[in-house]
């Protein structure tokens, strides 16, 4: 999912010298303790540099398209922190002020949204656009959002062309044969190949210890003492490696939807769990389009809905829709279902059309629009982004036999997402850059309470990685949405979850035990 200058002895000597009290943030002492001590030194000569130089605030560029009173700005990085006087890169930045007084500031709230391989720069469009559930939070920080290195605006990186990248339409991820995988295979090792190819030089460098470390130096060009972020899916694991790292660092910090921190889980088995989690979340959906059949008139049962789900897949497979929309563009479109609820009733609706005979409309839904140049560009950057932290972070599997046992064992009871999700990680079979051993997340000393928040049936992230999290990191709080399954809890109205969120912002109190809340309002079927 990939930047400049070499500083000389004397940018070196005041870096050092400021070591000491430009940030006065706490030594950073968990990197020592066994995530690479060359690269902990490099990140407290970063953060010194960038504290002393601050970041230069300025209009927005108008293509990045936020308007005033929203500010943009770059943060030099090392690209190699074991190497933090080298090549640098720069990481793009933006902000807006907290809404109340002076005295009601509390500092800057970092979010990331997830991926590998999300932009969280339209984090401050939360305060412009006066979203409800954050209005009171935003008179006490400044929003941040953050382009990760490699995404958008900092120093992106490609694996294809991105016009190649999204025509459609793609073979059907599930197999017929075994020339079938034999194909996809060899899609996904010229895939790996190309991001050695376009992005070789950023490669090695891709992973979530250095997004953390990016971190920590954003933090020192804020001149915030410590950090406050919000994570949500990836975004939880940056942050629980954040926390590992630095400990000492983290003032408050939820994390939402958690993704499992545990090494023998990142990144080949969470994607094995994550299937499992998408059926049992798609088999949710279809249950309420059943429930719904005198609006929809998909099917009655959950049953009858699969049998049309199979019906369409088919249909599209052997002629695709449009000339366009197979069984892989259905599932690109279908999976928004078991990822958010918001989508339960959109897509429902398009079926619904579909199979009252407009096949244009999910034609237009689930078509890539090959004129969308600036989106294709984006959309193959996050996948390469994506490709590149989860093929670095950890050392994948290079058999195919095991592969293919894992994968055709599970999809035999979970065939929604199973093969897709398999494709979409096989070019970390045969990666071409190092990969490495998963920080072994745990509570450091100094690390203050942390805020966590899933829900219990959530597709992406299984619940079972919160749980995980929460046995890990010390004094924190998880709560928990029951019988629900949207990812990205802290962006619902949900009373119980929203005023805890604020809660903890604002004054830092948690609850004095874990908590279960009830789930959030049921989509409304629509049409």
């Amino acid at each position: 999912m990939r930047r400049t200058a070499v500083l000389g002895s004397a940018g070196t000597l005041v870096a050092g010298s400021l070591i000491a009290g430009a940030i006065m943030a706490p030594a950073a002492t968990a990197e020592s303790r066994g995530h690479g001590t060359s690269e902990a030194h490099g990140v407290r000569i970063a953060a010194a540099r960038a504290a002393a130089k601050g970041i230069d605030w300025a209009v927005c560029p108008e293509d990045w398209g936020f308007a005033k009173p929203i500010q943009c700005g770059y943060v030099s990085v090392p690209l190699d922190y074991a190497r933090p006087t080298g090549k640098q890169i720069k990481i793009a930045v933006n902000r807006i002020g907290n809404t109340g007084t002076k005295e009601e500031r509390q500092g800057a709230l970092l979010y990331n949204p997830g991926g590998p391989g999300g932009s969280g720069m339209r984090f401050p469009t939360r305060v412009t656009n006066r979203n409800p559930l954050w209005a009171k939070v935003s008179k006490a920080y400044d929003f941040v959002g953050f382009d990760p290195r490699g995404v958008g605006h900092s120093t992106p990186i490609s694996c294809v062309d991105p016009q190649d990248f999204v025509k459609a339409p793609k073979p059907d991820p599930v197999p017929d044969s075994e020339a079938d995988k034999r194909a996809q295979r060899k899609l996904a090792a010229e895939y790996a190949d190309g991001c050695a190819e376009r992005s070789g030089w950023m490669l090695p460098h891709m992973t979530t210890p250095n997004t953390a470390r990016d971190l920590d130096v954003i933090r020192a060009a804020l001149h915030e003492k410590k950090l406050n972020l919000l994570g949500v899916s990836y975004g939880t694991y940056l942050g629980a490696v954040y926390a590992t790292l630095f400990p000492s660092h983290v003032r408050r910090m939820i994390v939402d939807s958690v993704v499992n921190p545990s090494r023998e889980k990142v990144w080949y088995q969470a994607n094995l769990d994550q299937d499992v989690a998408f059926q049992t979340r798609w088999d949710d959906w279809k249950a309420w389009v059943a429930k719904n059949d005198s609006v929809f008139h998909i099917g009655d049962t959950p049953e009858k809905v699969e049998q049309q789900w199979i019906g369409l897949r088919a249909t599209a497979k052997k002629k695709p829709l449009g000339g366009v929309v197979g069984p892989a563009e259905l599932i690109g479109f279908f999976q928004s279902a078991p990822y958010y609820d918001s989508a339960w009733a959109p897509i429902a609706q398009t079926w619904s059309k579909y199979l009252a005979g407009d096949t244009q409309a999910l034609v237009a839904a689930a078509a890539p629009d090959m004129s969308d140049t600036a989106g294709n560009i984006s959309a193959e950057n996050s996948n390469a982004v994506y490709t590149a932290v989860e093929c670095a972070d950890a050392k994948w599997p290079t058999s195919w036999k095991k592969w293919d046992r894992d994968n055709t064992r599970l999809h035999k009871e979970n065939p929604f997402m199973t093969w897709a999700n398999a494709w979409m990680n096989l070019p970390c079979a045969t990666w071409s850059t190092k990969q490495h051993t998963p920080v072994q997340v745990r509570t450091g000393k100094g690390l203050p309470p942390v805020l966590i928040v899933q829900a219990e049936r959530d597709a992406a992230t299984p619940y079972d990685g919160a749980v995980e999290l929460h046995k890990r990191l010390k004094g924190s709080r998880l709560i928990t949405e029951k019988d629900a399954g949207s990812h990205g809890v802290t962006g619902l109205v949900n009373p119980c979850v929203n005023d805890r969120v604020d809660t903890y912002l604002l004054s830092g109190k948690l609850d004095s035990a874990d908590v279960t809340c009830t789930p959030h309002a049921t989509p409304k079927a629509t049409m």
